[in-house]
């Protein structure tokens, strides 16, 4: 049975199950996590034994539990969201999901808080949403999802996948994304500032940084060209730079 509280639209296409699955590299990780796997579409074409499943719905869990024994032990009843980010450490993650549209953005926020153990993402995601994260500066997409995820993440947009692979079929189109951590920063991020400048910039997108970012003191002269962008204008490195010359403690 559907359970609309959960967001369930479940992928019908095996061809692009297993499409979806064929994403997956296992570069620089060993150990891979299946959100919201529902009845196992995907899961039928994970070859990695060091799988975790992770479902809230307890019928799906039973369901799974019948249908893959060998994922038997490996299934954690229980909201992503609400997995303790001590759970990550000490591993190298990969993960890979048919992502509920209603907590989607929230999902890749939780990855990005676990970046240090999370190495690869492939997820089926609402079209609008994966736009918006491999969005670049200049689109209108572009905002907080994109730059917070591509200062951590290679972001690609793989292929979209329309309502009638899905049953029940959702109202909007899906694609496909993989994150990919980044080998090497040579940046320093203060995560507290630069979210700040973030939120702060782009809740009020339509003005210039000198007005919206008026009340954050900078080690910048006013005078500075930057402030005269508005924030989807700006580069990963422009962020960064104000984030390093933001004087006021957080």
């Amino acid at each position: 049975m559907i359970k609309k509280k959960y967001g369930q639209h479940f992928l019908i296409n095996k061809e692009i199950c297993k499409q979806i699955t064929e994403k997956l590299t296992f570069k620089k990780y060993n150990e891979l996590i299946e959100i919201g796997p529902g009845k196992g579409a995907l899961t039928k074409f994970i070859d990695c034994k060091n799988t975790t499943l992770i479902e809230i719905d307890d019928d799906c869990v039973k369901y799974l539990k019948n249908k893959f024994p060998k994922f038997k032990n490996k299934i954690i009843q229980k909201d992503f969201l609400k997995l303790e980010n001590k759970y990550f450490q000490n591993k190298k993650i990969g993960v890979i999901g048919n992502f509920p549209y209603n907590i989607s953005s929230q999902i890749v926020f939780k990855i990005i808080e676990n970046k240090k153990n999370i190495f690869e993402v492939v997820g089926m995601f609402q079209k609008e949403l994966a736009e918006r994260i491999c969005s670049k500066e200049g689109s209108k997409k572009y905002g907080i999802i994109s730059v917070l995820t591509q200062l951590h993440y290679n972001v690609e947009y793989l292929f979209e996948v329309d309502p009638n692979q899905f049953f029940p079929k959702p109202k909007v189109m899906s694609a496909v994304i993989r994150l990919q951590k980044k080998e090497k920063i040579n940046y320093k991020i203060n995560e507290k500032k630069i979210k700040q400048i973030l939120k702060t910039s782009f809740n009020q997108r339509r003005k210039k940084l000198k007005n919206s970012l008026s009340k954050i003191n900078f080690h910048l002269e006013k005078e500075n060209n930057i402030f005269d962008k508005r924030p989807e204008q700006l580069n990963l490195e422009e962020f960064i730079f104000l984030s390093q010359n933001m004087k006021n403690e957080i």
